[in-house]
């Protein structure tokens, strides 16, 4: 869970401000924690197959690509990427990327968000402050892709009722136990669900290259749905609503609106220990590609013995993706540094690599947090953990945007 926010957001909206929300240099590159071999399974995934395992057998050729090489990433290396990378800046330092200003390089992986897109008061006008956020979302979008980079969407869904808010904190009890099960079919919100899932759709339609290309997406939404901070929290609906809203989501988005450039991620946060945990919410094989996990509470101040249990989470899902032959990712993660919290010696180079890394785990990427005005969780050049994410950043297994392959063509 992000701890800064409702901070952010209060203050977006008082003051309405712009939303911040192999190559040669591998022989530099250290070879710790790095699976050599892949592991061998009964339905190892192939170029013939692929469409088989994936959640839209008619996703486009580019987003088939995107999933089989995803998959075969992980068998070695881990992308690198963080949230609003090209908006988020620590001390409002606009221009460059903050990762890009520490190591010279773009992240591999860009983490967007569909909740200025879909909030109510986005009219589609040109002098909306909502469009705006929309219009520069999908231009960073665009950006990314032309760049090789890879494209992935949380929602920070409003809830129903209000539209004002995703935190429970902010709701009334009446709100938090009716607002999802009233998305359900039949339900009392529905139909204004459909039309935010339309909207979603019309985004992901018209998200297209300078070829006329549809831009494949990874889309991750209820996440962190183990924890009670968004009203899609386990306290607030039953796993049979939330099974049930997934499915539909994903077979309206596919099968209805006809939208076939997405990867779907099923991403809790990380109160699971056993696999039993893990699946009690999960929505099927067929309506799920990548299986994530959300984790910052056991990187917080929590040493070696916080990298080891995350390891182990990790390891669980690694080993279930593996038996399902789906993509396995930590989909968000950091510690913020701001004027409260101080760095962390060898944060990103010994815990967060180590969890990655250890025990034959086989991760496709790590998400960290956006920078904001005053705090950062990826340091940008001249603070005193600069480097340590420098050498996280030149380590075998982690790929930035200079080293990523070709993610959208099928070998």
């Amino acid at each position: 869970m992000k701890s800064n926010y409702n901070s952010v957001f209060a203050a977006l909206f008082l003051t309405c401000i712009t939303f911040i929300s192999c190559s040669s240099d591998d022989d530099n590159k250290t070879t710790e924690g790095i699976i050599d071999e892949p592991v061998e399974t009964v339905d190892e995934l192939t170029v013939a197959n692929v469409r088989s395992y994936m959640v839209d057998a008619n996703a486009t050729d580019e987003t088939v690509a995107l999933f089989y090489n995803l998959y075969h990433l992980s068998k070695t290396q881990f992308l690198v990427g963080q949230q609003d990378a090209f908006n988020g800046f620590y001390n409002n330092d606009v221009g460059d990327s903050d990762m890009k200003k520490a190591t010279g390089n773009d992240p591999a992986l860009l983490g967007s968000d569909f909740m200025f897109i879909t909030d109510d008061q986005n009219n589609e006008q040109p002098d909306n402050w909502f469009y705006q956020q929309e219009i520069l979302i999908t231009d960073d979008v665009k950006e990314a892709y032309s760049k090789g980079m890879v494209n992935i969407f949380s929602w920070h869904f409003r809830e129903p009722f209000e539209g004002e808010s995703f935190y429970t904190s902010d709701m009334t009890d009446y709100q938090k136990y009716n607002a999802f099960p009233s998305l359900l079919p039949g339900g009392l919100n529905h139909d204004y669900y459909k039309a935010k899932l339309d909207k979603v759709a019309s985004v992901l339609s018209n998200l297209k290259d300078n070829n006329d290309k549809l831009i494949p997406v990874i889309f991750r939404p209820f996440h962190e749905f183990d924890g009670n901070w968004f009203w899609w929290g386990s306290a607030y609906c039953t796993p049979a609503q939330y099974q049930q809203v997934w499915q539909f989501t994903v077979e309206y988005l596919r099968d209805t609106k006809h939208v076939h450039n997405v990867i779907y991620a099923f991403s809790p946060d990380n109160s699971y220990t056993t696999e039993s945990q893990y699946l009690n919410r999960y929505p099927g094989d067929t309506y799920v590609d990548i299986l994530g996990m959300d984790n910052y509470g056991d990187f917080n101040n929590q040493g070696t013995a916080g990298a080891v249990t995350a390891n182990a989470k990790l390891k669980m899902i690694s080993d279930l993706a593996k038996e399902k032959v789906k993509i396995a990712a930590m989909t968000e993660t950091g510690f913020q540094i701001n004027s409260s919290n101080s760095p962390i010696d060898h944060f990103f180079s010994d815990y967060i690599y180590s969890a990655m890394t250890s025990n034959d785990v086989e991760l496709a990427f790590v998400m960290f947090w956006a920078n904001s005005q005053d705090g950062y969780y990826v340091p940008p050049a001249g603070q005193t953990d600069t480097q340590d994410f420098v050498t996280f950043a030149n380590k075998a297994g982690s790929v930035l945007q200079n080293d990523i392959p070709d993610m959208y063509t099928l070998p």
